[in-house]
């Protein structure tokens, strides 16, 4: 398999306090965290709150500062956050939400905006009666799929989804999670699932890492991970979801 993203001994920090002339208590975050993600493959990540997951999101979409390695096979991955809400314009229109990418990142004729806008919009569940609507409009469920295509739509090879199904009930969590799937069979994606829920990552992953206090303890197959399970932190986790 080909990797899609390599990250080799990276190290992030974050200085806490401080003023004028003190350089305040720095604290690691990430130590020495090596991951690669396949072309098409689906990674999970796992770890309690604070355990560095969304700081390695960050860190490879170039939202914080590190040191190491992150080498990206295709273009820049976007991401799929927990709160649609909070990440979409309460004010822009859902058509206007899924093409601003297409306006920031590149140059495209109103026709192809609007083509390729109604296209994402309709791969992830939402016709025509939604394109004018805003956010505050939507319920959860429907935020999300605008959220996913506005992601898809500058056609990434790889998507993190920092608990992206984590606020939605078990019903539409199950929809949203089969959209995913199927995005993924059609356009070839590659994601980094980050997630809380051993039961999505069970459903929906191919391989799983677990990290704990800003280190990968154990990587393994999702079958691997909970079938065979090594590190102590793992058992633990495991146990908890029981």
């Amino acid at each position: 398999m080909e990797p899609i993203l390599e990250i080799r001994n990276l190290n992030s920090f974050y200085r806490q306090g401080g003023g004028a002339f003190s350089k305040g208590k720095t604290t690691q975050v990430l130590k020495n965290v090596n991951v690669t993600i396949g072309q098409g493959e689906v990674l999970g990540l796992v770890g309690e709150s604070g355990s560095g997951k969304s700081t390695l999101a960050k860190s490879i979409l170039g939202m914080t500062e590190y040191q190491g390695e992150i080498i990206h096979h295709s273009r820049r991955p976007q991401m799929v956050f927990q709160d649609p809400y909070s990440s979409l314009n309460p004010a822009f229109s859902i058509r206007r939400i899924v093409e601003e990418p297409l306006r920031i990142f590149g140059k495209y004729p109103a026709d192809e905006v609007r083509r390729r806008t109604e296209e994402m919009l309709c791969a992830v569940g939402l016709g025509p009666e939604f394109y004018d609507r805003k956010p505050g409009q939507l319920s959860g469920g429907q935020r999300q799929r605008v959220s996913i295509a506005a992601a898809m739509i500058v056609r990434p090879k790889l998507v993190i989804l920092d608990e992206a199904v984590s606020a939605l009930d078990v019903t539409i969590q199950d929809q949203i999670l089969d959209l995913l799937m199927r995005l993924r069979r059609e356009f070839d994606l590659s994601y980094l699932f980050i997630s809380h829920d051993l039961n999505v990552i069970y459903q929906c992953c191919d391989r799983v890492i677990v990290m704990q206090k800003g280190e990968i303890v154990e990587e393994n197959t999702v079958d691997g991970i909970f079938d065979h399970p090594v590190h102590p932190y793992t058992k633990q986790l495991l146990q908890a979801a029981e």
